[in-house]
């Protein structure tokens, strides 16, 4: 398939009305899983960036814009609207019960596994601040929308939450700040309609092409030739959203620009990035509409890696990191089958309609959609205007 979007698949009804599948866009659903790979593969080659530039300069690139890009998608599919009961049930159910839960598996994890755990749900164990973020996302957005000039209050927030020191982890704030520019930028790419308007998606010039991978070879080749540089000034902790800059030794007045010229490269590779991926629809497409069971549960998976020290001196790079980026690929594959969804899906998808006054707030559309935006097909009915040679 070469389109944008997979045509509707269509059945009868037994009061001869049509059902057709929503549409979809295969387009977003190949970034979502593209994503996911490069958080997956980002986690993994960490522990090779200590001793290895050629690591590290990947995971420089990979952290200049992987998460940007994932922001800018769960944008593109947020609404700005006063949310509805439903949609204020589903920031609960997809984003709350999914973070207690997961937190309480870390928690048992480290006592467990180290002896010791310290309980503290205002902390966010390892990759769950996304979540957290995306519903600080969810609820600041219809507020954002109100204002002129949303993505430039975004970035002056973003900016400005580096100078203070007392915004810090907690409830993954300073990463939320940090990245809420990103997500507003995808919303106003969708208000706007930017894509629809300027044809995005539809067949690319060669120069597309051409300028996506020129801006990455220049990401690349920057991140290796200077990659001595990088070390000395910790770029991966600016890299990371997560910290003031006074604590990683961004002292100056102008530490703020840092910050602006590496949201700038987010944007540029971002942009670089969405112009490389395929239109079409393969047999990897649909694995996009779950990455939030690759998201959750894939830091289980490397964990023993990390604490072991098996990819602590690992040599030679040459070996291991290729292995590194095949098993990355296959451990977000594996997450997102049907067996792994259908065994994991109470604690990734809850619908614990003990915890509302109305039960039927947990149950209500189903599980069509996941906290990164990602919409699955429904059956949607049309029903066929009467005959009028029927009425007489």
């Amino acid at each position: 398939m070469t389109g944008s979007s997979v045509p509707p698949t269509a059945t009868t009804t037994p009061t001869g009305s049509v059902a057709r599948a929503k549409r979809r866009t295969p387009f977003w659903d190949n970034a979502r899983f593209a994503c996911i790979v490069l958080v997956v593969l980002g986690h993994a080659v960490q522990r090779l960036t200590y001793d290895s530039d050629i690591a590290l300069s990947l995971y420089l690139v990979i952290y200049a814009f992987h998460m940007p890009a994932f922001a800018i998608i769960s944008g593109y599919f947020s609404k700005s609207d006063a949310p509805t009961r439903t949609q204020m049930a589903r920031v609960i159910t997809d984003i709350l019960v999914p973070y207690v839960v997961f937190e309480g598996l870390w928690t048992l994890t480290k006592w467990i596994v180290e002896g010791q755990a310290n309980p503290n749900l205002t902390q966010p164990s390892w990759t769950l601040w996304f979540l957290l973020a995306l519903g600080i996302f969810r609820v600041v957005l219809p507020y954002l929308a109100l204002l002129r000039w949303p993505l430039v209050w975004t970035v002056v927030i973003s900016i400005g939450a580096g100078y203070l020191p007392n915004i810090d982890s907690t409830f993954s704030l300073s990463r939320t700040l940090g990245l809420l520019p990103f997500f507003t930028l995808g919303w106003w790419l969708r208000e706007h309609d930017i894509v629809s308007r300027l044809r995005l998606l539809d067949r690319r010039p060669w120069w597309v092409w051409a300028s996506g991978l020129a801006a990455f070879a220049v990401a690349a080749w920057a991140a290796w030739f200077f990659v001595d540089e990088w070390r000395a000034m910790n770029l991966r902790e600016w890299l990371f959203y997560d910290e003031n800059y006074a604590s990683i030794g961004g002292t100056q007045w102008w530490a703020g620009g840092v910050r602006l010229a590496l949201m700038i490269v987010a944007v540029v590779l971002s942009t670089a990035f969405f112009a490389l991926l395929p239109r079409e629809t393969h047999w990897w497409t649909h694995f996009g509409q779950y990455t939030m069971y690759v998201y959750l549960l894939h830091s289980f998976v490397l964990y023993p890696f990390r604490e072991s020290g098996l990819l602590r001196n690992a040599e030679p790079t040459w070996l291991w990191l290729p292995l590194v980026i095949v098993g990355s690929v296959l451990v977000a594959l594996g997450l997102a089958t049907r067996p792994v969804r259908r065994v994991f899906r109470p604690l990734i998808e809850p619908r614990p309609a003990w915890l509302f006054a109305d039960g039927g707030l947990a149950r209500r559309e189903g599980r069509r959609n996941d906290p990164t935006g990602s919409r699955r097909p429904r059956e949607q009915v049309r029903v066929p205007r009467p005959d009028p040679r029927q009425n007489g």
